[in-house]
């Protein structure tokens, strides 16, 4: 490295212009996580709501799940969100909140409460539902992982400590605002393996499906 570079290296402007770029290619990552995140959790949704009506139409039992994963894993091999086991946690999920979500009358508050839960990562959503009692208490804390940026073992935590009983279930409004991309939340959003594994293209899209897509 010669003279100028370090001079560059030592020049406050330079040191400014870094810290920003830095900072945008944080933001970058986390709008891009996020999005990610939510077309996945969306697609377990829509999912999980076919198995559900199939299921009860045609009285079609675990086997079909079996089936299902092994037919969706042959077109979909890196993708770990088909196995089996996965779809029973993403039929549960949808039922789950979904009792709960035919009661509510406004179509926005119904979209609304859909967005929140698509917002945070499906290692979150799986520790909510399976610890909580019924969906108003896993919206709190769905609320409050995207408040605070809780990653997944401070969510456990407070769950585990009654935080939803002890401030009077009380229900935060929804902040359409990202993460704090220093939180753990947002790294465990980009750094998701669910994430990575969705976003991984077949060799068979030719140019125009992708095009379509976009």
């Amino acid at each position: 490295m010669d003279k100028k570079d370090l001079a560059i290296i030592g020049d406050g402007e330079y040191k400014k212009l870094l810290l920003d770029l830095k900072e945008k290619v944080r933001r970058s990552q986390l709008k891009a996580a996020v999005k990610v995140n939510y077309e996945l959790l969306d697609l377990y949704w829509n999912l999980g709501k076919e198995i559900v009506e199939k299921q009860k139409q045609y009285s079609w039992g675990d086997s079909f799940l079996k089936l299902l994963s092994s037919d969706l894993r042959k077109e979909f091999p890196d993708v770990r969100g088909f196995s089996a086991e996965n779809l029973k946690h993403i039929r549960y999920w949808y039922i789950f909140y979904n009792d709960y979500l035919i009661g509510l009358q406004a179509v926005t508050q119904l979209s609304d409460i859909e967005r929140r839960i698509k917002s945070i990562p499906w290692g979150h959503n799986q520790r909510i539902m399976y610890k909580c009692k019924d969906a108003q208490e896993a919206l709190f804390y769905v609320n409050k992982t995207i408040e605070n940026g809780w990653s997944r073992t401070v969510l456990e935590h407070q769950i585990e400590g009654d935080l939803y009983i002890r401030l009077g279930k009380a229900v935060t409004n929804f902040d359409n605002r990202l993460p704090d991309v220093q939180s753990e939340l947002a790294k465990q959003t980009i750094k998701d393996p669910y994430n990575f594994d969705f976003l991984t293209i077949r060799d068979k899209y030719d140019e125009r499906e992708l095009e379509e897509a976009c």
